[in-house]
């Protein structure tokens, strides 16, 4: 097979370790790959003046396939997430983690075989925030109906191409009644396509607890992003922890596999880090390229020496990362050669791109929910121009009309105001221009109906 140049991110911490570990591997089994080693991370910030230089972000486009060790990515300020970069400006749209027990790691399940497909640039993840008050942080979550397709229909794609009998839908649009209930809506419409699949839904909390109880029970899961990111964990956790999970980021030009676990900077130089999950996302790589026997080498290889006993500390072995990489490396020479597989995995799905959808009927605008800075209720006006104050909510609380309740409020009201007829954005703007100088506010989100249905939330107790 010809060889497929790859960027290889050797990242921070213990990466640039576990990075070598995979070159050996790959040299001892004559892997056709091609090595463009790429910066990114925080010892970048001095060399580039950013984590993630756009010579890196030029090798993956270039080379449309990437291998990343982790990178650091300080918590509650400095720099953003790399691996959210990356994701967000390739358009890696799903985030595939095959969750397989593997022999020779003890855990509490030995029967644990599930794929979790997490929706990869939305939710969350936009990182769009904003301190409203001195008491209140905003974040918005941003679901669409063309990520949320993406998703679940690579979701049904890998299930149809592996023999994979049923996908779940995993969400909490009982809460989360707009964004939550626009992911289920979207991957129901998706799931029509694929008859022959069966399809199902499970909300995030019931979801987690059944992972526990019975694992077993789930084949392919679908998420929405934040979601996606702590049950992807929680199943590393079923079969042995974050250093034998994998990962991909696949996107319709693109595709950047990782190890999914931290840098790990305290046993940084020591010889001690596991290379595992970097190895099996390499392997999955491999097989996203099309080198499926290369693949399947280097995981009869892995088996064969997790079988063996011979496993890094934080899996219950002894091994430093040079003899764990050089074990592997003798049972690559010791197999025979594999024919390549017939079977096919979830990192080679291919997908186009989602077209968006166009408006079913023409929207009116019923009014607004402006946001202001108050405490006192009292002061805001029951009326502006042809709006009407019909609502007040604290922390997503009534407080208004109506008795007061016992909670703790803030100083950020959201102040629903109405109207009996359709308004324009003129009538939106002149209730700006007249709202009370003295009452400040932050924001506000027009109130949209669809043949009569409102396309916003109640608040609670309303």
């Amino acid at each position: 097979m010809v060889k497929q140049t790859v960027t290889l991110i050797k990242g921070d911490g213990i990466g640039p370790e576990i990075a070598e570990a995979i070159k050996t591997i790959f040299a001892a089994a004559n892997a056709p790959v091609a090595w463009e080693e790429a910066d990114a991370g925080l010892y970048c910030i001095e060399k580039y003046g950013n984590g993630l230089p756009k010579e890196t972000l030029d090798s993956i486009a270039r080379n449309g396939i990437a291998l990343k060790s982790p990178t650091t990515t300080p918590i509650g300020g400095g720099h953003k997430s790399i691996n959210v970069t990356i994701r967000k400006t390739l358009e890696l749209f799903a985030n595939v983690r095959p969750c397989k027990t593997f022999p020779g790691i003890k855990t509490r399940y030995d029967n644990v075989d599930l794929i979790i497909v997490r929706e990869n640039v939305e939710d969350t993840y936009g990182g769009i925030e904003h301190m409203q008050t001195p008491e209140v942080a905003q974040c918005l979550r941003l679901i669409t109906s063309v990520g949320s397709r993406a998703a679940a229909r690579y979701a049904f794609e890998m299930a149809r191409i592996e023999g994979r009998k049923k996908v779940t839908c995993v969400h909490k649009a009982n809460i989360q009644k707009m964004t939550d209930g626009l992911f289920l809506r979207s991957f129901m419409d998706v799931a029509g396509g694929y008859p022959a699949i069966e399809h199902s839904d499970i909300l995030i909390d019931n979801l987690c607890m059944q992972l526990v109880i019975k694992p077993e029970q789930f084949d392919v899961l679908v998420l929405p992003n934040l979601f996606g990111d702590i049950v992807s964990d929680l199943c590393a956790g079923l079969i042995g922890g974050l250093g034998v999970a994998p990962g991909g980021n696949i996107g319709t030009d693109a595709a950047v596999f990782e190890a999914v676990h931290g840098s790990a900077p305290d046993i940084a130089g020591k010889n001690l880090a596991n290379p595992t999950a970097l190895l099996l996302s390499s392997i999955q790589m491999l097989r996203y390229m099309g080198a499926t026997d290369h693949a399947a080498l280097i995981e009869n290889a892995l088996t064969k020496t997790l079988e063996a006993g011979i496993k890094t500390r934080d899996i219950g072995g002894s091994a430093t990362t040079t003899e764990y990489t050089d074990a592997i490396c003798a049972a690559i020479a010791d197999l025979p050669a594999v024919a390549p597989s017939a079977e096919a995995i979830a990192s080679r799905v291919r997908i186009a791109r989602e077209e968006l959808r166009k408006e079913q009927a023409p929207w009116t605008i019923k009014g607004v929910d402006i946001f202001v800075r108050t405490t006192d209720i009292s002061l805001l006006p029951k009326s502006v121009g042809k709006l009407t104050l019909t609502m007040v909510s604290n922390r997503g609380t009534k407080i208004y009309p109506g008795d007061i309740p016992d909670i703790v409020i803030v100083d950020c009201q959201r102040c629903r105001y109405t109207a009996q007829n359709p308004l324009t954005d003129d009538d939106i703007l002149e209730f700006l221009n007249n709202f009370p100088a003295e009452l400040p506010w932050m924001h506000i989100e027009k109130l949209h109906e669809e043949n009569g249905a409102a396309l916003y939330s109640k608040a609670q107790g309303e």
